[in-house]
């Protein structure tokens, strides 16, 4: 597999996104660059998205809630995944375009919470087998 170039997209860049980026970190290894942001970033990473990852041993808090602008510079991307921001994200140089329907899990308890967050690992490992 040649290096892929991932961005995931949400609203805040403090839930969805940043756990996305995490699992292709986790799963794609040396092979994947992974970044992501928000269209309209809260500025921090939600303390339950830290602790649902640190769960998996992953320390999710070394990450920081970007915008779209501090994240163009990286572009192309082989693909751009955008969850939920709608009409809200705007057009980035990629390959492909992937919209996830992924509740925002922010103001859920713990388990609804892990239940996303494993929604989200599920569908980061198929976009990696179908990216090969």
């Amino acid at each position: 597999m040649t290096m892929k170039k991932l961005l995931f997209v949400c609203i805040e860049n403090s839930n969805r996104s940043q756990m996305s980026q995490a699992f292709a970190t986790i799963f794609g290894g040396k092979d994947v660059q992974a970044f992501s942001a928000g269209s309209k970033p809260s500025g921090i990473v939600n303390p339950k998205a830290i602790a649902a990852m640190r769960e998996l041993g992953y320390d999710l808090s070394r990450h920081d809630s970007k915008s779209l602008d501090e994240v163009k510079q990286f572009a192309p991307f082989d693909a751009v995944v955008t969850m939920g921001c709608g009409d809200a994200c705007p057009w980035m140089p990629a390959k492909q375009f992937i919209d996830w329907q992924i509740p925002d899990p922010k103001n859920m308890e713990p388990a609804q919470f892990n239940e996303v967050r494993d929604l989200i690992a599920g569908k980061v490992k198929q976009l990696l087998s179908d990216l090969q």
